[in-house]
């Protein structure tokens, strides 16, 4: 268990190193490309958990008071690359498109590391405590 704890960690570490060798802001590139749908605080829409006349979910917000944390790594990074219904499956609809065309892994990677650095330590410890059981 420490072995893959270690692993994730320097993955991790990694991601982070390369993101900054790339001069990649996640912060930026979160208001970019994220910020007009989960909000420029990571607030996400109104009524969230309720939905529209579309019958699909508004976007939820990336801070604290969403589901974010509540998943592991590799869901949030294939979300963002790949967009909800294409991970979710069965027919699930929804309005968040996937990224990875326009955006590649590192940047996906960077955007993700500014939203969970904004999170509350428990909430980054339960998160982590997801990534090491995907």
């Amino acid at each position: 268990m420490k072995g893959m704890v270690a692993f994730a960690a320097t993955l991790a570490s990694w991601a982070q190193a390369v993101a900054t060798e790339e001069g990649v802001d996640g912060a930026a590139l979160y208001q970019q490309n994220c910020a007009s749908c989960h909000g420029a605080e990571l607030e996400g829409q109104p009524d969230w958990r309720s939905p529209g006349p579309d019958g699909r979910l508004p976007a939820p917000p990336h801070d604290a008071t969403g589901h974010t944390w509540h998943h592991g790594d590799d869901i949030l990074f294939r979300i963002t690359r790949d967009g909800t219904a294409a991970v979710v499956g069965g027919g699930f609809e929804s309005d968040m498109p996937g990224f990875g065309d326009s955006l590649g892994d590192a940047k996906i990677r960077a955007i993700l590391d500014y939203i969970k650095s904004t999170w509350p330590e428990r909430e980054r410890a339960y998160q982590r405590e997801r990534t090491q059981q995907e």
